[in-house]
Parts: structure tokens; sequence; C-alpha cells
């Protein structure tokens, strides 16, 4: 049974001037103890939908349709008190800038204690105490950093900081906006294996946004790859990025380079994302695809099955990679 269930899900950003149509008819399974990277470029809608299952997105100029579904609750129905007795203590999140998300004048200790009266409002001091000094020693930060404040750690101890706050009450769910982009490679290599590390200790289900093929090939056993608002290619990391059968995920393989095997010369996608705000009548990427027939221009593709857990959306899904 998935712990989270996404259907038919659309995010319109709504202006004067005209809608943007950022997430389109998204159709996802996530099961327990899942780690599953969502990939694409720029635009393609990743962060939109994680904060839409977040309810995270500005109501007032944002239109949210279709059903996210957590143990049996759709977030999009919900109140934001009963969202707010979710958030932290069953879905927690860990953004790009962990800067921006703590109060450069609050020491660490401090912050994290407010996180945990959250949902325990009356807890001892001592009890709240105890329990922030073992989350900043799960994610390996010394005691010193409960007396600091954000200005004074490294951007890769401020990371951790973060994903110690976003562990706090032991979640089912950990979402990850792009947590490691900013932060040199070999402090991003750390925090990963750490997190993984975290997800088999406390069992976590881990969503992880991110435009790093490499991130997620080495990180999680799921993928799911997004352009244009739209699923593309979802499956196992082994199945999808050894074997893809889009044009697209092809494509953004080609623009990354590889540790093994022979030497290739890389390939970026020719020309760029369509605009958002214009309805398509076929799919979306069928104007920078190689491989597009009168099909892809004219009919939208349906979703199809290679697998129980591998699925494509495009009409020539397995044709030989050019």
């Amino acid at each position: 049974m998935a712990l989270l269930e996404i259907r038919d899900l659309n995010v319109t950003y709504k202006t004067n001037e005209k809608n943007v149509y950022a997430v389109q008819h998204v159709n996802l399974d996530i099961c327990e103890q899942d780690s599953i990277g969502i990939v694409g470029e720029s635009g393609s809608g990743k962060s939109t939908m994680a904060m839409a299952i977040l309810q995270l997105l500005p109501k007032d100029i944002t239109e949210v349709t279709g059903s996210v579904v957590f143990q049996g609750k759709d977030l999009l129905k919900l109140s934001e008190s009963e969202l707010a007795e979710l958030r932290w203590k069953d879905i927690s999140v860990v953004f790009q800038k962990a800067l921006n998300a703590l109060s450069p004048v609050h020491k660490i200790g401090k912050q994290m204690a407010d996180v945990y009266r959250v949902h325990y409002p009356n807890e001892n001091k001592e009890v709240i105490k105890k329990r922030v000094y073992e989350m900043l020693e799960l994610v390996n930060l010394s005691d010193r950093v409960y007396d600091s404040y954000p200005h004074e750690l490294s951007g890769g101890m401020m990371q951790r900081v973060s994903i110690a706050l976003s562990l706090l009450h032991n979640p089912k769910l950990l979402v990850l906006d792009e947590a490691t982009t900013a932060l040199d490679v070999v402090t991003q290599s750390q925090i990963l294996k750490e997190v993984m590390e975290l997800e088999e200790k406390m069992k976590l289900t881990r969503i992880m946004i991110t435009h790093d093929v490499s991130v997620v090939a080495s990180t999680c056993k799921k993928v799911a790859v997004m352009y244009a608002g739209c699923l593309m290619e979802v499956g196992n990391v082994t199945d999808v990025l050894l074997k893809a059968k889009h044009p697209y995920t092809q494509g953004l393989l080609k623009s990354f380079p590889s540790f093994k095997g022979e030497k290739s010369n890389l390939r970026g996608i020719p020309g760029s994302l369509i605009d958002l705000a214009s309805v398509q009548k076929g799919c979306p990427f069928a104007a920078r695809c190689s491989k597009a027939t009168d099909i892809c221009f004219n009919k939208k593709p349906e979703i199809r099955s290679f697998s129980d857990t591998w699925k494509v959306a495009c009409h020539k899904a397995g044709e030989a990679n050019e």
C-alpha cells in the first residue's frame, strides 16, 4: 500500500495576464521506505509539485486540483490546523537554502526547541534539550552548535541543522527540495551519505527534488522524470537510468558525464522549454524531440507500463537510443 498517492495533480499559477500550467495531470504512488528522485531541468515543475504536496503554495495565486492522499487523508482537503498537525511530525521538508530557513537572530538550540514545542508545547526543558542534542549528534554536529547562531556555521553545517530540524519528530515522509545543490561536491556527498544512513535507521520515506541525475543514481531507489509539468518516465533507478525509454530521459542522460564505461561527448538537448502558459495539444516535448512524428504534435501520449514499476508517457517509448 502506498504511503502517498498522487492522482491527477494539477497546479496553475494565476495572474491578471495569463495562467501558467506548472503541473499537469501527475499520477504517482510512493510506498513506505521508498526513496524517489524527481528530476528534470529548471521549470519542469519539480519544486511546484513538492510544494503542492506540502500545501505550501500561496493560495491567492495558485489553483491546485486532484488529490494527494497521505495515510488515508487527502492533504488538499485539510484545513490549515489539520495540516499543522501533520507538518514536522508526519511530513517534513528540507529546503535548498538553509540560511533562509533559519532565523539569523536566534541560536540553533532555541530554534530547534521551538520546533519541538509545536507538537509538545508543555514538554520539560531538559527533555527537549536532550532531544536536540541527540539530533545534532545524529547529523554529526558537535554540542557547540546548540549555542551557535546560523552565521557562525558553514553552509554544510547549516544544512545538517536543517536536516536535524526536519527529523526532530521522526516524520514518516521527508522531502528534500534541492537540499544539497548549493554545497560543494565533497560536502554534498557527505550529507547525502548521512541522509541515506538516517533513512535506514529511522525507516524514512524520502522524496528528493533535484536537477542532478547523478545524485538520484547514487542515493535513490526510484526516479520520476518531469518535463513542462508532466511526468515523462517513472521507474526503478536501474531501469530508467540504464535503459531509458523516453527521448527526454535519454537526452538528460547524454548531458551528464559518465564515470564508468567509455568516454563520450556530452550532448545538450536542443531548443528550450515550452511556454507553460500555452495549452499543448500533443506531447510537451515534441518540439525538441528528434523522434517526434505527427502523432506526437497532435495527441498527448498515454502512460504505458513496461513493468509493474516502470511507466513511460511517449508514443515512441522504447525505440533505439539515437
